[in-house]
Order: C-alpha cells, then structure tokens, then sequence
C-alpha cells in the first residue's frame, strides 16, 4: 500500500506543480502535464515500468472524452460530417500511408515495414488535439470541425489496422507470435466463429449500444435519479461509459468508439447536461494522467545517443503528414488561418500508434529497433504539437492586429439569420434556440463568437454586410433576418440591402435610438426595437409597484404605454424628415407634444377606471 501511495503521490504533485506554471507561461495544460511525465520519469527517475501498466488506465480518459464529445453531437450533425468522415479522413490516411511507404522503401525497408509503419504514423493524437482544441474554443471553428472529422475518422480505422497486421506478418513470425502467445487468443469467444458470424456479433454489438441509448438509459437514470444521491448518479454514468467500453473490447471494437457512439445517441435526452457534469472531473484527471505517462515513458537515452536521427524523422513526418493536410484543406474549401490551424493541430502521431506499435512487435512485424524508434517520433511529435499551437496563436494574433478577421467557411444555414451576437444578440440567439429553432449567427468579432462557443452555442466570423456571406448563411432561404448590430450605420446598411434583395423576408432590427427606429422604418424593417426601451419600462413597472400598484395593475400599465409609444411612433415617422435635427423640426415637436397629452391622458384615464372598479 505504501509504495502505491508513494506513486500516486509523485504522479499527483507533478501534475498540480508543472501544469499551473505552464499555464502560466501561456504554453496549455497538455505541455504541462508531458513536461511532468519527462521530469518524473527519464529526467529523475522517480518512477519506472509501473508507467506502463498506468497508461492503460489513463487511455479511458480519451474514452470518456469520445463520449463527452458525443454527447455535444447531434445525430444529424453526425450524418452531415459524413463527407469530411470519408472524404477528408480516409484520404489524410491514405495519403499519409502511402508517403510513409515510399519513403521507408526509399530507406530499403521491407515492404511489411514500410506500410506498418505508415499505418501507425499515419495516425494523429486524439487526446491532445481535441484537448488543445476545447480548451482554446476552436472545435466550432471550420479548421477545428475539420480536424474532429479526421480524428473521428481514424479511430474508426483502428479497427480494420488491427485486423491488417497480423496478414504483414511471415509465415515463420506468425507462428512464432502465436507460440509466444500460447492460448491467450483462445480466451476470445469470437476466435472460432466464421466471417459472417463475427459480422453479426459487430453488428449486434453496435445495436445493443444504439438501442439501450434510446429505450433503457433513460428510464434507469430516472429510477437512479429517485435516490437523491449525486455519487449514484456519478457511478451510473461510469456505469454507461465502462459498460459500452467493455462491451466493444469484447467483440474486438475500439470502446472510444463505442463510447462516441453512446453519447450521439444520448445528445437529445433531458439528462444530457448531468452525464456531462458527472463525467467531466474524471475525463480531465485521467486525460491528465495519460499525457503524464507518455512523458514519462520517453526513451531518453535512445534519443541522446541519435539525437540528430530521432528529430530529423519527427520533423520530417510532422513537415510530410502537414503538407498532406495543407493540401487537404485547400481540397475541401478549409481557407485561411482555419487551413493553418488543420494542418497543425493534427500533424502528429497519435496515442493510438502506441497501440499499434506493441501489437506489431507481438506479430513479429516490427524489428524491436524500430518499434523503438517510431515510439520516440510519436513522443516527440506529441510533445511538439503544443508547441505548433503556440505558434498558431502567435500567427493569428499577429493577424488579428495587422488586418480584420476572416471570415469562417459557413456549412449551416437556417431559416433564422442574426446579425451580431452582442450582449443584445446573445439574449434573443439564446432564447429562440432554447425554444427549438435554429439559428445561423454571424458577428465579425472573433472574440465574441470565441464567448458564444465556450457556452456551446455555435457561431460562425464573419461580417454580414458581405453580400457573399450572407448568401453563405442562406439568406436566399431565410425566413427571418436579426439585425443586432452595435454600429447604427451597419444595421441600417443591412436593412436597406436585405429588403432591396428579399422584399418577402421579414426583418427584425436593433435601433440605437428613436431617430434610428425612422430610418429602420423607412429602410423596410417590419419589427424595431429600440435596446433600452423594453428595460426601461420594466424598470418603470417595479417603480409603479413600489409606489402601491400590484403586479398586475402595473404589468397592465406598462402594456398599455408600449401600445401607445409604438403607435406614436409610427405618427412620427411621417413629419420625420431625414437629416434635419428631430429638436429643429417645428412639426415634429408640435406632433410629440400632442401625442404626450394623449398619452398622459390614456393612462391617467386607465388608471382612475382600474381604480373606480376595485371600489
């Protein structure tokens, strides 16, 4: 018990001391937490192989995150990706694959070799990337939706990889694999079934997963949620993840997989935000911990002996799988610094190459130097990859300084647009939403759509004064226009080219002020809506009920003046004229000083009525 206290100790300190500093530094927690790992393990020596069997227990950390993220996907937005899935992800692995194979052929390895090793590199780290990604508020950009596709795209290939290898391996090794392994494969009651058989209890196994989603995990986290105890409810969501994670392994699926699976299916239930409450302490310990092994796993004196060779193929798969992806991106319409941000978050090996590594080394495909060597790249590429998301903020910063923002590619349009998604935006985008519409929000601020994201609301940058970004959105569709602008001149300049363009659509506008609702009103806005005027008369309401009203006498006040405000309003807008001062107009101020009489009168006539009856 001692010495395992000792090491969760150890492992617990380097977390807590090393991730706060490099957080501090501006450089993320994954740095952080591989920083520890290396301090802890090949620099001090303060732990050893026990490491290994750690990391086993840590990699649940990206299952729990799979499902978290699955949990954030709705299952129609799951079908939509299916064209970058396919497309975008099975061509970064092909492609990968094949450079990695010329150029170990190129190095005089044999074929087996060479494509293995392309394989395993070919694969990026999920863990870090999507980690990185979440924590910056990048996964709803178009470059972060891009790299979640092809990461989701090849943990799913893991599964025909695995089944691969064994077929690269010799006769002669393969017997020799078997032999060391002795009647351990025996213990799969898959083993012995034919294709067809295995076939079915796949897909048996996937149904069970989709069909328990929907009919059996809710009505058991209601009957769990009867208890009153928050620690059941957190072991019935460990309960639903470990569960399905057991289940994939057992029929030989990936259980991130499965566990992705569960949390789509699971997306639209009442109780999503619980599970993810539950869920998300120990997905960030655990996900921690991975990084910490990794780190601590490093063959340091492999790579001090060659260091030059160890970092020269780091670099050189990074540079390869980078262009690959560059390339992708340009492909499949990823522009700007959303292509960057593709190509160089997910230009790495991943966690998974660790996987394929060892099991290649099982099947005596892989040279035990090799496996070696390809383990450090995969290291050292993962360790790199903070460092080039640094160097993505440094560029975009930079950007951000010298030019405007650029826009993102816009892949959603819905019957609702609004423009800007200030602290005005926000609260119409939220309530609408939340009432089951859908909304394509634009704002040119990068910094406000970052905010909308961070609280899961999706937003896209991007000015919607471009006429080509607001056919983007689907403005040819659209059934109704928000204009939420801060700027008075913008929104009007929206209105004016929204009307001239749809006369049918119906628009809705942000006015600045009682001169900004005439010209909203002759530009062709249908409803406007000056930002202070319906707080300003709750304010006025609670006013009315501190001084005797009751909440209804003053609620039916306050109606009564909104009806008629917005009456005269409208009187105004015809003595009105544009670019003369509203107090330099004698007809105007004659007309709002008998419209204030009347006013006046209304309610003072309302309120002697309401009082008259109650006596």
């Amino acid at each position: 018990m001692a010495p395992l206290l000792f090491q969760a100790t150890l492992y617990l300190l380097a977390m807590v001391v090393a991730v706060p500093v490099a957080s501090r530094l501006g450089l993320g927690s994954v740095l952080g937490y591989l920083a520890a790992g290396i301090l802890i393990g090949p620099v001090f020596g303060l732990v050893g192989s026990e490491s290994d069997d750690l990391q086993h227990v840590a990699e649940f950390g990206v299952v729990l995150m799979l499902f978290l993220i699955g949990l954030e996907l709705d299952p129609r937005a799951l079908w939509n990706m299916r064209k970058k899935l396919l497309g975008l992800g099975g061509l970064q692995i092909v492609l990968t694959t094949a450079v990695i194979f010329s150029i170990g052929l190129a190095l005089h390895l044999s074929w087996q070799v060479a494509l293995t090793s392309g394989l395993v590199l070919s694969l990026s780290s999920t863990a870090i990337v999507l980690q990185t990604l979440t924590e910056k508020q990048l996964m709803q950009t178009s470059g972060g939706r891009g790299a979640f596709a092809v990461l989701l795209m090849q943990d799913i290939a893991v599964i025909p990889i695995l089944a691969l290898l064994p077929l690269l391996a010799l006769p002669a090794a393969r017997a020799i694999a078997e032999a060391m392994q002795g009647d351990h494969s025996a213990m799969s009651f898959l083993q012995d079934l034919p294709g067809w058989g295995v076939t079915l209890v796949t897909l048996a196994a996937v149904a069970i997963v989709v069909l328990a989603g929907h009919f059996l995990v809710r009505p058991a986290y209601r009957f769990v949620h009867s208890a009153r105890l928050r620690e059941i409810q957190t072991a019935f969501a460990l309960l639903i993840v470990v569960a399905i994670a057991a289940l994939m392994t057992l029929v030989g699926l990936s259980p991130a997989l499965g566990t992705f699976l569960a949390g789509v299916i699971l997306a639209n239930s009442e109780f999503r935000h619980e599970l993810e409450s539950d869920i998300a302490p120990f997905k960030g310990l655990l996900l921690g911990l991975f990084f910490v092994t990794v780190g601590s796993g490093m063959d340091l004196d492999l790579l001090l002996d060659k260091p030059l060779k160890v970092l020269l193929l780091t670099l050189a798969l990074m540079f390869f799988k980078g262009a690959i992806l560059y390339a992708l991106g340009w492909l499949f319409s990823i522009k700007g610094r959303n292509r960057w941000l593709f190509t160089l978050s997910i230009a790495q090996a991943g966690e998974f190459g660790f996987v394929l590594t060892s099991f290649a080394v099982a099947q005596r495909i892989l040279p035990v130097p090799t496996a070696q060597t390809l383990v450090l790249v995969i290291t050292l590429s993962m360790l790199l990859t903070p460092l080039f998301f640094l160097a993505y903020d440094r560029f975009t910063r930079r950007l951000e300084d010298h030019a405007a923002t650029e826009a993102d590619e816009i892949d959603d349009q819905q019957p609702i647009i609004i423009a800007g998604v200030g602290r005005f935006g926000q609260v119409v985008n939220r309530m609408v939403t939340q009432s089951g519409f859908r909304t394509t929000v634009l704002d040119p601020d990068l910094k406000t759509i970052e905010v909308m994201r961070t609280f899961g609301f999706k937003g896209f940058v991007g000015d919607p004064t471009r006429p080509d970004l607001l056919k983007a959105a689907g403005f040819d569709t659209a059934k109704v226009l928000v204009i939420c602008f801060d700027d008075p001149k913008k929104a009007l300049q929206l209105t004016k080219y929204a009307r001239r363009l749809r006369p049918d659509i119906h628009i809705i506008a942000r006015a600045h002020d009682r001169e900004h609702v005439f010209q909203l009103y002759q530009a062709g806005a249908n409803d406007i809506v000056r930002e202070y005027f319906d707080s300003s008369l709750r304010v006025a309401r609670y006013v009315l009920e501190n001084m005797g009203l009751s909440e209804y006498e003053a609620n039916e006040v306050q109606k009564l003046f909104f009806d008629l405000d917005r009456a005269s309003v409208r009187e105004l807008a015809s003595v009105w004229r544009p670019g003369v001062p509203m107090d330099k107009n004698p007809d105007y101020i004659a007309r709002v000083k008998e419209l204030n009489r009347d006013l006046e009168s209304a309610l003072l006539n309302h309120m002697s009525r309401d009082g008259s009856q109650e006596k």
